[in-house]
């Protein structure tokens, strides 16, 4: 049997709590990979970033500034224009983001294989031990 979590098992300094590769911010690894190259135009990074609205694209940045990890400049011509550069600690991530592509190429069979098994079952359905689960 195992043992029952404890309230405090995170040392509210875990690192994973501020990690800048937040579930939320699904869009960073390819932010990321848009400026491995240098500075681009927000209207550049909306080309292979199309599925992404100009909103969610404002806020990843924006979240990414606040981490350090891309710097803004705003440019005074007509007209003005902004771009994005990586910071020396956002290029510090690419290395880290080609083993994950690494591995997920590896394993994408796998992973869909995984994925459609889970979504095919009854677990998506079955008790899930929360209040309001069917």
């Amino acid at each position: 049997m195992t043992s029952p979590l404890e309230a405090d098992m995170f040392d509210p300094r875990c690192p994973g709590i501020g990690t800048p590769l937040r579930g939320g911010g699904k869009w960073t690894v390819m932010v990321l990979l848009c400026l491995a190259e240098g500075p681009r135009r927000f209207g550049e990074m909306r080309v292979p970033l199309r599925r992404v609205t100009a909103k969610v694209l404002a806020e990843t940045l924006r979240a990414m500034e606040r981490d350090g990890l891309v710097t803004r400049t705003a440019y005074e011509e007509n007209p003005p224009h902004v771009s994005y550069a990586l910071t020396p600690l956002g290029r510090s991530l690419l290395p880290l983001v080609a083993h994950v592509r690494e591995w997920t190429l590896a394993h994408l069979r796998d992973l869909d294989a995984a994925r459609s098994a889970y979504d095919g079952s009854e677990a998506v359905h079955g008790d899930l031990g929360g209040p309001g689960v069917p």
